[in-house]
């Protein structure tokens, strides 16, 4: 044989990690007398002692010190690969808390491709709103406005929050002269649960002279959107989420100047993560990246 009986290796690795043949039993659920018997078996197949017997105590040989060193990391591995081997099998469900406008349109439209590809996790989509954060909820993942910064999570940036003014092209071919800020002033502009966006965005463009701002104000970005394509005003939209929509030519972007450049939509999840979230985080940052470079 090339190698000894694994049950007596075994039993030296627990022994070794005592130096005490009576607590090893104790983990192994075997008595004294059966740990000794692996032991000289061991030893009489290396044909060298592995421990020094000292009245009731025992002390790793040089051998033995050796062969510990080395075996503590193969029974690690091992116990590694039979769990993985375990779990294979198995199915896993994921709670991917996501905000309506990335879930639109980033999300859904790709979850047939998740699905085939990953066919023993089962995904659960859950709405979540922009100011979320991973231990608001039940959540696996997190994908939502601004860095969670708690402890023991893991926050990475996967779109830009850079909003510029867009409208239809039906809206355009009504008002032609929306180039200058001014006469955007002058039409319906659509907000985004507030009119501080609009605000901070003329005075970035230099108009300061706007008192009051006209137009409804929508609690869900998906609805100012879907009023937006409608014909129905200019909205603030974060350019790299509609990104889809302005290569089709559904939204056109009006200007260069943007606001909230430095905020962004991030994906969280907790800092040690399992093997079918990490998939998943890979998986979605794939397409999202893929989705770029193609349009």
């Amino acid at each position: 044989m090339k190698m000894p009986p694994l049950n007596a290796l075994k039993t030296f690795e627990v022994a070794a990690r005592h130096q005490n043949f009576s607590r090893a039993g104790d983990e192994l659920c075997v008595t004294h007398a059966a740990i000794s018997h692996q032991i000289k078996n061991l030893e009489d197949w290396f044909g060298r002692k592995l421990f020094r017997r000292q009245n009731r105590r025992v002390r790793l040989t040089r051998a033995g010190q050796y062969l510990l060193s080395h075996i503590s990391v193969l029974f690690e591995e091992m116990a590694d690969v039979c769990q993985r081997v375990k779990s294979s099998g198995q199915r896993h469900t994921l709670s991917v808390g996501c905000i309506p406008s990335i879930a639109a349109r980033w999300l859904i439209p790709h979850l047939g491709n998740f699905s085939t590809q990953h066919q023993d996790i089962d995904l659960q989509v859950l709405y979540a709103q922009a100011d979320n954060r991973l231990s608001d909820g039940d959540y696996d993942i997190l994908i939502t406005l601004g860095e969670d910064t708690a402890a023991h999570v893991k926050s990475e940036k996967i779109f830009s929050r850079a909003t510029r003014p867009v409208c239809s092209p039906g809206f355009l071919e009504k008002h032609p002269d929306l180039s200058n800020p001014l006469n955007i002033a002058k039409v319906s502009l659509l907000h985004d649960e507030t009119k501080e966006d609009w605000q901070d965005w003329f005075s970035k463009a230099g108009i300061t002279e706007i008192n009051q701002l006209s137009g409804p104000i929508f609690q869900d970005t998906n609805l100012m959107t879907t009023a937006v394509i409608a014909g129905h005003g200019i909205a603030l939209c974060p350019v790299e989420i509609y990104r889809e929509e302005i290569t089709r030519g559904d939204l056109i972007p009006l200007s260069e100047v943007e606001t909230n450049t430095d905020a962004g939509y991030y994906l969280t999840t907790e800092s040690e993560r399992s093997e079918a979230v990490e998939i998943f985080v890979d998986w979605f940052k794939a397409i999202t990246n893929q989705q770029k470079k193609t349009s």
